[in-house]
């Protein structure tokens, strides 16, 4: 599994509910872009319509050397997930303050798997003392080093 991207903005605004591994339906050049690593996941999110759940705001650059076959960079992307699990989604958007959020974007083997999440949206004081929590982790952490090297 190759990382491409990841969306640290979304587990900093949201509280990560559920996740779900989905694949995503793109063009060759697309894909070269991928391989470069030249994706922005930070203001996109997800989307049912029709039955589908489609990737919104995802900026894949354009490949250099693909000409004609380039195509817009910010257009939306279906991905591709169990209509059941499409569904149990569905269910829970419609509950107030939840969304759906890509995590990250990475290789499997030779396929492309975005990692959605079923997301809540965390208050401010709930980001601050996310921040303090993993400060006093870090601060813990590096005293037991400290206290293992004597």
């Amino acid at each position: 599994m190759k990382q491409i991207a990841t969306n640290k903005k979304a587990r900093h605004d949201y509280f990560v509910v559920e996740t779900l591994e989905c694949g995503i339906n793109l063009i060759g050049c697309e894909v070269k872009s991928l391989r470069k690593g030249e994706v922005n996941l930070a203001d996109s999110y997800c989307r049912i319509e029709n039955g589908n759940l489609v990737l919104l705001g995802c900026h894949i650059k354009n490949y250099d050397k693909g000409s004609y076959s380039n195509v817009a960079s910010r257009r939306d992307r279906r991905l591709l997930a169990h209509k059941r699990e499409i569904m149990r989604m569905l269910g829970k958007v419609k509950e107030k303050g939840y969304s759906i959020v890509p995590l990250s974007m990475y290789f499997k083997d030779s396929l492309v798997k975005v990692e959605v999440a079923l997301v809540k949206g965390k208050q401010n004081y709930d980001k601050k003392e996310t921040l303090l929590k993993k400060d006093a982790d870090r601060a813990q952490q590096r005293a037991i080093k400290e206290y293992s090297e004597r």
